[in-house]
């Protein structure tokens, strides 16, 4: 039984992530944020339902679409956005951008802005943790597209025969950028490849955050019980283009409408939500998210730039 407070705290997750992405796409539209920026929008429920079965010490690994991931595993939005801004205060003091946020704190080690480039960090923080004999599960989120990348197998194997505590979790939004699934695979169910490895997977309805807490939970004493690792692929749709500059012309109108207005994960978890608890009580939730991204965009907007000098010494550092 799901209890109250717990959909409660999904759902305030869900619509943050989704209130932060609008807010900073309008961030990038006025030039505030620059280089690439590729929402979550639509995807909101497979981070939040996923990290809801980690503990703080677990580990989870993003990708270059990672703003979800980091907000669902406890990562703080005022710094979030001043990351975005490239300010002094953000969680790499500016120098990580949209694409390559990490909170070690919170247990993230990062997003990466090569498509599949976090699949063998996120085995080598499980093998890590194996070695030190430490109960931590590490969840490496990764898209559809990088399935078809050689790391995927390499590191899927190597897990399996050193039996770590690791999920792969497929987000299959359908594209790989702007390629669709169907031309790039024969099997379009992506779970199904596990099976060559001899690795537990399923799949599951990725709009659905109780769906995707309700795996995840079993998945991660799985993995806690020495029986990893485990692939759950997480069917879902993103609402637009591949990044904000990608008008997104190839996905067809009716599936996208669909999933805006029929199978939403925003809309999913307040229904879920709204029959354990009242409207008013959902509104103050979504009042204090919305006055939460405001004060976060004002922190960020009011910090300092990151010293040159001190970038400077640091490339020195880092190359002598």
């Amino acid at each position: 039984m799901i209890s109250k407070e717990l959909l409660a705290m999904m759902y305030r997750q869900i619509f943050m992530i989704r209130t932060f992405e609008t807010r900073c796409i309008k961030l990038y539209r006025s030039g505030a944020i620059r280089g690439y920026f590729h929402p979550y929008l639509g995807e909101e429920a497979i981070a939040v339902g996923l990290c809801a079965a980690l503990r703080k010490e677990d580990y989870i690994v993003s990708t270059h679409r990672g703003h979800g991931h980091c907000i669902a595993k406890g990562a703080s939005v005022d710094r979030m956005v001043a990351e975005l801004l490239g300010k002094e205060t953000g969680y790499c003091r500016g120098l990580g951008g949209s694409m390559h946020i990490a909170d070690v704190a919170t247990g993230n080690l990062g997003a990466n802005g090569i498509v599949g480039g976090g699949i063998a960090m996120g085995v080598g923080s499980a093998l890590g943790a194996s070695i030190r004999g430490e109960d931590r599960v590490t969840a490496i989120f990764f898209s559809d597209g990088a399935t078809n990348n050689g790391v995927f197998g390499e590191s899927l194997n190597l897990a399996a025969i050193w039996n770590l505590p690791v999920i792969f979790v497929i987000e299959n939004n359908d594209y790989a950028a702007s390629t669709p699934l169907e031309i790039s695979t024969r099997d379009c169910d992506l779970y199904k490849r596990a099976a060559a490895y001899c690795v537990t997977a399923t799949q599951v309805d990725g709009n659905d955050v109780l769906v995707v807490y309700e795996e995840a939970e079993k998945t991660v004493s799985q993995c806690r019980a020495g029986k990893g690792p485990v692939v759950i692929e997480c069917k879902t749709y993103r609402h637009q283009g591949h990044h904000v500059n990608d008008p997104g012309e190839y996905m067809p109108s009716e599936k996208l409408e669909y999933y805006k207005k029929q199978h939403d994960p925003l809309d999913i978890a307040r229904r879920y939500l709204l029959e354990k608890t009242e409207e008013a009580k959902v509104k103050a939730i979504e009042e204090s998210v919305l006055k939460e991204i405001e004060e976060a965009v004002a922190f960020a907007e009011a910090s300092p730039e990151p010293d040159v000098q001190e970038f400077l010494a640091d490339v020195v550092r880092k190359y002598n």
